[in-house]
């Protein structure tokens, strides 16, 4: 791999300048700068996630090190308070839908999982007197839709950290795909109306959640199985009780204890609708991935449109190496790399042969790559 096939032309490849430009224009933003626009900043976001600088005075030390222009400090953190980071959030999301469609494609995926849930970035009060969230902490929310099989992001809604999961949940809500979530995520009204709109979905009952005329379904005898019931019932008291009948499965988690969900799917046996909830761990290992790699509770500015601004580009560093790691591991011929050896021996061009020989090759097509996947 040559020593420029880089996190930076990585990015370059997978959005032009005209799609910048167009972004910009989106937003009426003139990108005037000479020295530190619009690219320029993104490079250093995305550096500064990779390779987890410090602070922006260690980014513009050690940028120019690995190919970049050289900005002072104090313009970086200037031009990073004054971007509306809806900007950087639209580039991610035109770069997230792109690799997303074009890695279940290549997967021939039919109906998916689409595992919902949050995490939290908190730092002292008066790091964001904008985003109080308990006692002396300040945080902020990502609330994220995540496709198991892609391992990517598809959706993020961005909030202070007092925001409630539940509601933030429907618009993370998608139809092509089977969503899987946590009893925060529950309520009487919801289940109904996925069950009109036939939106799939297994979701974690609250515990206080009362079953009223339990039905048991049939079902067959499974040896080994960790199934404790499989019925259908209304779901709530007298007073709000759901429309209609939903199925719930119990079963024993790997420590034993009782898990419930509430679903819409008939067809499938139970065994499969605990595994589908089982591989929520897939939106946990993400959110943990990206804390410990991608610098995240590292927050170098104080401003909703710095702290975002970093976060967004942080995700867009995720969703590149992502896909870059899950095309390549599909080849037979190449040896096994985990996502995190991956990503440590592309930032220091030390792939193995086959590997740099397949990043060259997706990176010259990257181009009718995501032509395709818009068409």
């Amino acid at each position: 791999m040559a020593k420029n096939t880089t996190i930076f032309t990585l990015l370059q490849n997978f959005i032009s300048q005209e799609e910048l430009d167009g972004i910009l224009a989106e937003f009426q933003f003139e990108d005037t700068a000479r020295k530190c626009n619009v690219a320029t900043l993104l490079d250093y976001l995305v550096g500064a996630a990779t390779f987890e600088w410090k602070s922006m005075r260690h980014a513009a030390d050690v940028a120019p090190a690995h190919g970049l222009k050289s900005v002072d400090y104090s313009t970086l953190s200037k031009r990073l308070g004054e971007l509306n980071y809806l900007i950087v959030k639209r580039i991610f999301e035109l770069i997230v839908g792109r690799l997303n469609r074009a890695a279940r494609r290549s997967l021939k995926l039919k109906k998916e999982l689409l595992a919902i849930d949050s995490t939290t970035i908190t730092v002292g009060k008066t790091r964001l007197p904008w985003a109080l969230y308990h006692g002396n902490r300040s945080g902020i929310k990502l609330h994220v839709s995540f496709t198991n099989e892609t391992g990517m992001p598809l959706q993020i809604v961005e909030t202070t950290g007092l925001k409630h999961d539940g509601p933030i949940g429907v618009q993370l809500e998608d139809k092509r795909f089977i969503l899987v979530a946590d009893r925060a995520y529950f309520s009487i009204d919801k289940v109904d109306r996925y069950a009109k709109t036939q939106q799939d979905f297994v979701i974690r009952l609250k515990e206080n959640i009362q079953l009223n005329r339990k039905k048991s379904l049939q079902r067959a005898a499974v040896e080994g199985s960790n199934i404790v019931a499989d019925f259908t019932c209304t779901l709530g008291t007298a007073q709000k009780q759901t429309e209609k009948r939903h199925r719930i499965v119990e079963f024993t988690d790997y420590e034993g204890a009782i898990v419930r969900v509430v679903t819409n799917l008939r067809d499938v046996s139970a065994e499969e609708i605990a595994g589908m909830y089982k591989e929520r761990w897939a939106i946990e290992s993400f959110f943990r991935w990206i804390k410990q790699n991608l610098n995240v509770p590292v927050l170098f500015g104080t401003t909703k449109n710095a702290v975002f601004s970093q976060l967004f580009a942080a995700l867009i560093a995720y969703v590149l190496l992502k896909f870059l790691h899950s095309r390549i591991q599909l080849k037979s011929d190449v040896d096994s790399l985990s996502f995190a050896g991956f990503t440590r021996l592309f930032l220091w061009h030390a792939l193995p042969v086959k590997w740099r020989t397949y990043v060259e090759e997706i990176l010259s097509s990257a181009r009718m790559i995501y032509q395709k996947s818009v068409t």
